[in-house]
């Protein structure tokens, strides 16, 4: 990392397919040490303070999840919630997206705690948060979501 910014070097007289196989290769890797060195900087966003004004302003303070972390290991998922234990994970994929998105998994996140699926009764919670149908739109247009809605499953649980 060189002033924010990812400097590759790779062996001179590769050709261009053998370079970009080696990129393809390389960068989740380096994003993914890049992430981690962010966490332990304490340069990812509050996701306990994030969540707790969320849970005030969509669902009245209400909600009492116990814990609120980021993971590294979600490959899949932007997001999980294991309602019995009321833990909620974001992936640190999300990091990287603007605020008003992970606010957005984080309120699915949280709707979880109340509906445990993805009913019409949990997307009536989700649609809460203002910004929601266009942090899906974001999400799907970056390839990170699906198109599904109300009564489908998508790629937070």
């Amino acid at each position: 990392m060189v002033d924010g910014k990812i400097v590759v070097r790779l062996p001179a007289g590769l050709s261009k397919a053998e370079e970009a196989d080696l990129m393809t290769k390389l960068l989740p890797r380096i994003m993914k040490v890049a992430r981690k060195r962010a966490s332990a900087e304490g340069k990812l966003p509050d996701l306990k303070r994030r969540a707790a004004d969320l849970n005030r302003l969509h669902f009245g303070g209400k909600l009492k999840p116990h814990e609120i972390k980021w993971v590294t290991n979600q490959e899949k998922r932007y997001g999980s919630c294991t309602p019995p234990t009321a833990t909620i994970r974001i992936s640190d994929r999300v990091a990287s997206l603007p605020l008003w998105v992970l606010d957005y998994v984080l309120v699915h996140e949280l709707a979880h705690l109340v509906e445990a699926n993805h009913s019409a009764r949990f997307w009536k919670l989700v649609a809460k948060y203002p910004l929601a149908e266009r942090a899906r739109g974001y999400l799907m247009a970056i390839g990170l979501e699906g198109d599904a809605g109300p009564g489908d499953e998508d790629v937070m649980d």
